[in-house]
């Protein structure tokens, strides 16, 4: 399923013209910039024959004059259709079709679209079957979680699932094994075998994993800290965590 929203920003207009033009309906330039980035995109729009317009700044402002947050367009925006999250029943077709052990990504409470964009950007470059939040209490896929995840939020399949923890509970049934962080674990992420078909949980900065997400979880793991800050930022220690999991994958096969 997918919506006609307005994206925006150099790279996830290009992300969206190489990746997925057919999904694209306009792309609108501002007038007076014609610098490399924007002649660039005007060359794809060309390529893939996707309609593009010249128009004044205040006219690609206006597009975004109800965003809660400042939006810096940098002179280009296209309308597309963005791919929505699947459902539950959606999720578990793809990893019952998985012919190698799951790599899963599960957020718990990430209501910052900045932060979601980086999880996802982190999560497509590890190469993530998917990554799944709970529908309540959970940023929703727009145009700045598409900015920040650069392509990533257009090419990694999302899940949104009413019941968090029934949806861990399931997969668990399809042999995967969640790993829950949680800073007072007491083992590390690095003492754990990962290369088994895995799912990371992140929960939400300060307040950490729901009750019963932990309570859903076979493993509690931590990144050590040796310096004065007690945590990462969630964006970051997802990236870690993930390219952990790459290395001990990498170095089985």
């Amino acid at each position: 399923m997918s919506d006609l929203e307005w994206v925006y920003g150099i790279h996830a207009v290009e992300n969206l013209l190489v990746q997925q033009p057919e999904k694209i309906k306009e792309v609108r330039f501002q007038e007076g910039r014609d610098d490399k980035k924007i002649q660039r995109l005007t060359k794809l729009c060309r390529e893939q024959k996707v309609t593009n317009n010249i128009v004044p700044r205040k006219d690609i402002d206006k597009l975004f004059s109800g965003n809660k947050e400042r939006v810096v367009h940098q002179g280009a925006a296209a309308l597309a259709e963005i791919t929505k999250a699947g459902d539950e029943a959606e999720l578990h077709k793809l990893v019952g079709a998985l012919e190698e052990p799951a790599l899963i990504v599960i957020l718990d409470g990430i209501t910052d679209p900045h932060n979601l964009g980086a999880c996802l950007r982190s999560a497509d470059a590890a190469g993530a079957h998917a990554l799944v939040m709970p529908k309540d209490k959970s940023a929703p896929l727009n145009a700045t979680v598409s900015k920040v995840a650069c392509g990533a939020a257009e090419s990694l399949p999302v899940f949104s699932v009413t019941n968090l923890a029934r949806t861990m509970k399931k997969l668990q049934d399809q042999g995967v094994w969640i790993f829950g962080t949680a800073g007072e674990a007491t083992q590390t992420i690095y003492e754990h075998d990962l290369t088994i078909s895995s799912a990371i949980v992140m929960g939400a900065e300060g307040d950490g994993m729901r009750r019963l997400t932990r309570e859903q979880c076979d493993y509690l793991v931590k990144l050590p800290m040796a310096g004065v800050v007690s945590s990462l930022n969630v964006s970051v220690a997802t990236g870690v965590c993930l390219y952990e999991i790459v290395r001990q994958r990498t170095l089985k096969n």
